[in-house]
């Protein structure tokens, strides 16, 4: 056998070190789900023919159980899967859904597609970071705001938009935006 004896679907580790792809020996992971939730990736993979399909929603769950998707939880992730850990990190950095470092208590996310760029995204993000004292991919000192930059958010007809958390702000000015950030706390 290869470093895992597999019965019955389950995985029982043996006396030797666990290899990645290549053969190489990779340390034990630091994180791993409990067993409830590593009934619920076997439950998501089990919905589909390729159980590669559930690698969406085992990141979703990794993320709120861990806070963001570190290159550990990557290679955690990818082991579930049978996966490279180059595979599973071209899928994180591919969505802005998944977080590689903490996140704040808020993310605002504005949208700079074609309409929003056209309608005043620029200067909208301009005055997010202003306001904020970041930069777009950072998060306020009191860890209270991300700031994203994203592609459509698919509301060009309230352009400029951005999200906040899971609700669209339409049609932004500086002023609006400002009475935004106030109501975060």
């Amino acid at each position: 056998m290869s470093g895992r004896d597999r019965t019955d679907g389950a995985t029982r580790a043996s006396s030797r070190p666990p290899t990645d792809h290549a053969g190489l020996e990779v340390p034990a992971p630091t994180v791993a789900f409990s067993a409830e939730q590593l009934g619920e990736v076997r439950r998501l993979q089990g919905l589909y023919p390729d159980r590669r399909a559930a690698l969406l929603p085992v990141l979703h769950l990794a993320q709120e159980t861990f806070g963001y998707i570190s290159l550990e939880v990557e290679r955690y992730v990818a082991g579930l899967f049978d996966l490279t850990p180059a595979h599973v990190h071209e899928v994180v950095t591919f969505y802005t859904m998944f977080f590689r470092a903490p996140k704040g208590r808020h993310v605002v996310a504005v949208c700079h597609n074609l309409s929003c760029h056209l309608a005043g995204a620029p200067a909208i993000v301009a005055h997010l970071q202003g306001r904020l004292g970041i930069h777009v991919g950072e998060t306020t000192a009191d860890g209270r705001v991300t700031l994203q930059s994203v592609e459509c958010l698919c509301a060009c007809e309230h352009a400029p938009m951005m999200q906040v958390d899971d609700r669209y702000e339409f049609g932004l000015t500086p002023e609006k935006v400002d009475r935004i950030l106030e109501g975060l706390r």
